[in-house]
């Protein structure tokens, strides 16, 4: 199966997604998503700190665990079905998916797991939810670490902030991977992603959840078609600079403004800007701000698309606008 057919398949399989600290003692989860709740019945604060193993049950086979334990120890992948346990004591076979997420030499520092209920009619054979998971394995390692190498280099003490913002980014990819479907089904007419699309949905969902009475949010975003890489990054961008806005710049204040701008250059390529009427960046404050989990992600993402990044110091205020060159959107 190619990465398209496998994306087009993550959409309609429930995927649930953990994240666990190679480096700190026992493993512990550190992240899991909502389709890990809704399989497994444990919410998120009542297993972040754990090690998976509360999954585990009296006909849980010592064989599986043995296998999973190897791998973890050894840091290199792992695929296998194994009994598992529900919050209310409910057996299920899990099809697990471990992965490594390392650092520059090699070092396993975060382990993604990719889970997924395997009914009676896939017991005997991969079955689609399988090869789905296996070709989507490689999109989300190579996105999570993205991400994840950000938090590693922020330092230990500041780890648990940032997690708190992995939910959004973790959103902004699974969007991104279900744009492919939509692709997919359109065909020829449109050989890439709608990133208009796909930014209105996740700039909305961040306004949503970062949002406060009395700070109105307004968007203005033109269609285009962009690859896969270039989707992800600018929207993970978006989000970086668009929750920023919504944190930083109202502080004290009753009420504002943000507009967030996606809009095709004549010359090629897109302008993404996020503008605000709040408080404004401080006089020697950098922006992105290199010592963040957010500014460390904003650098590297502009980087990987060869963007500029402007930051504007208004009378009022604060715009913030990224253009991304055309040779980084073809399809």
């Amino acid at each position: 199966m190619d990465e398209g057919g496998a994306l087009d398949g993550f959409s309609r399989v429930r995927v649930a997604v953990v994240l666990t600290d190679a480096r700190a003692e026992d493993n512990p989860i550190v992240y899991v998503n909502s389709a890990f709740e809704q399989m497994t019945g444990y919410s998120r604060s009542a297993v972040v700190g754990r090690n998976c193993r509360f999954l585990q049950g009296e006909k849980t086979d010592k064989a599986d665990v043995d296998r999973l334990r190897s791998a973890l120890s050894e840091g290199r992948d792992v695929t296998l079905d194994i009994l598992n346990y529900r919050a209310d004591g409910e057996p299920f076979t899990n099809r697990v998916i471990i992965a490594p997420i390392c650092d520059a030499e090699s070092n396993p520092i975060y382990f993604l797991g990719i889970q997924k209920e395997v009914y009676a009619s896939e017991k005997e054979e991969s079955g689609p939810g399988s090869d789905i998971l296996m070709a989507l394995r490689g999109r989300v390692q190579e996105d999570l670490s993205l991400l994840l190498q950000q938090v590693s280099e922020v330092g230990e003490d500041r780890a648990p902030s940032a997690f708190e913002e992995m939910n959004r980014r973790i959103e902004c990819l699974q969007l991104a991977y279900e744009s492919v479907r939509l692709s997919d089904r359109q065909g020829a007419l449109h050989p890439g992603i709608d990133l208009g699309a796909l930014v209105s949905r996740a700039a909305a969902a961040v306004a949503h959840h970062e949002g406060r009475p009395g700070v109105r949010y307004v968007q203005s975003i033109d269609p285009m078609d962009v690859n896969l890489d270039a989707a992800v990054r600018v929207t993970l961008l978006m989000s970086e600079v668009l929750a920023n806005a919504f944190h930083h710049a109202f502080d004290r204040m009753d009420d504002g403004f943000v507009e967030l701008r996606l809009k095709r250059l004549a010359a090629g390529g897109l302008r993404l800007s996020v503008s605000d009427d709040g408080l404004g960046l401080p006089a020697n404050a950098p922006f992105p701000d290199p010592n963040t989990v957010g500014g460390r992600l904003v650098n590297t993402l502009v980087g990987g698309l060869d963007a500029t990044l402007t930051p504007v110091r208004g009378a009022a205020g604060t715009v913030v606008m990224i253009d991304v060159p055309v040779d980084m959107l073809e399809i």
